[in-house]
């Protein structure tokens, strides 16, 4: 079963009272776009899982935290974000990520397009990164960014008109990294 956009908040209210078979409904509405997120940000597909699962638990234990100053889709992704965040931190994630997808490159031709896309992102920091992703992927809007990324609205959406500059200069071939500024 899951939970259209008008039984969510009385799902939050029975789930605050102590209804925790109600978070069922949660997590059947959000586990799959929260784990393509974390899989973006983690690219491991265990990682995901594992961090998916943390994202839900942590969500259930801090219930009483949320307070409706962002949409609860909103709150759920930045404590995504902050789990994935913690976890590239702990394991230097960053080199690692970059060495896996040199030893991927070597697949199948249908690869080429998601090669791509991972060249690319290995083009940005981990807060591009996530910009990006929250804005093409999940649809977000600038406030909900900035709230999930505890920044200002026009600072992401500056960042993220930066972004798209340096992705289509990517693709054109020109490699604004290596110019000095």
């Amino acid at each position: 079963m899951n939970i259209d956009t008008t039984d969510l908040d009385s799902t939050l209210v029975s789930i605050k009272k102590g209804d925790t078979q109600a978070f069922v409904l949660i997590v059947d509405r959000f586990q799959r776009p929260i784990y393509l997120y974390c899989y973006y940000i983690l690219r491991n597909q265990e990682e995901a899982e594992d961090a998916t699962q943390e994202t839900f638990i942590k969500a259930l234990e801090h219930i009483e935290q949320f307070n409706y100053k962002a949409s609860f889709s909103a709150w759920l992704y930045k404590i995504a974000r902050n789990h994935c965040t913690d976890l590239l931190k702990k394991k230097n994630r960053e080199k690692k990520v970059l060495d896996l997808y040199k030893a991927d490159k070597h697949q199948e031709q249908d690869q080429k397009y998601t090669d791509f896309i991972y060249e690319c992102l290995d083009k940005l920091n981990s807060e591009e990164k996530q910009i990006l992703l929250l804005r093409i992927l999940e649809e977000y809007s600038y406030d909900e960014i900035a709230f999930i990324m505890d920044s200002k609205s026009v600072n992401i959406r500056k960042k993220y008109e930066r972004i798209r500059k340096k992705l289509i200069q990517v693709k054109k071939g020109v490699n604004l990294f290596e110019q000095s500024y």
